[in-house]
């Protein structure tokens, strides 16, 4: 009975990875979206004096949210994961870790930003990003984006922690299927 129980045990703990695997085997071929929650930024929401435009007012990645992306962006270069293109939301946080990741130019894009602070966005913010993805050419690369814990739970319904990533595969209409996840570094 205690093997048995270790075995059973030794399998469950094995499953994530089993599952992390294929999904960067998924990355390899290209033609996903890769929407990663920004990396380690200590607090919720931001500051009352928030001001999108001076990082000063805004929560900031710590030291551990830097190198957490900076592994994450070695872990796909690592594995030769073609990345095309970077979209990030225009908050500080988001576009550090963008730039940290060091792939391809880091653009802006607005349907990504935060609805935290302002729920009432999130229908016509989620439908903007809807309508992006369902137009997004996907030739071979992959496209990644950095954004919200409220963004990723939208258009996905999956629950994210900072730096986590969610694989997806967007339809023409915009609706996406959910690849799988990679855990945070």
């Amino acid at each position: 009975m205690f093997l048995i129980r270790c075995l059973l045990l030794t399998a469950l703990l094995a499953t994530p990875a089993l599952a992390d695997e294929a999904v960067w085997e998924a990355l390899a071929g290209g033609g996903h979206v890769v929407l990663m929650r920004h990396a380690l930024a200590p607090g919720t929401g931001d500051p009352a004096n928030f001001q999108l435009d001076d990082c000063t007012t805004q929560r900031n990645l710590n030291d551990t949210g830097r190198q957490q992306a900076r592994d994450t962006g070695a872990a796909f270069h690592a594995r030769e994961i073609p990345v095309a293109t970077v979209y990030t939301s225009q908050w500080c946080r988001c576009r550090e870790t963008a730039e940290l990741l060091d792939f391809a130019p880091v653009q802006d894009l607005p349907a990504l930003n935060s609805f935290f602070q302002n729920r009432e966005r999130r229908g016509p913010q989620t439908e903007a990003l809807r309508r992006f993805l369902a137009d997004l050419e996907l030739d071979g690369g992959n496209v990644l984006m950095v954004t919200h814990f409220v963004n990723i739970g939208a258009l996905t319904g999956e629950s994210v922690s900072s730096g986590e990533l969610v694989v997806v595969r967007p339809g023409d209409n915009g609706e996406v299927t959910v690849v799988g996840d990679i855990a945070a570094f």
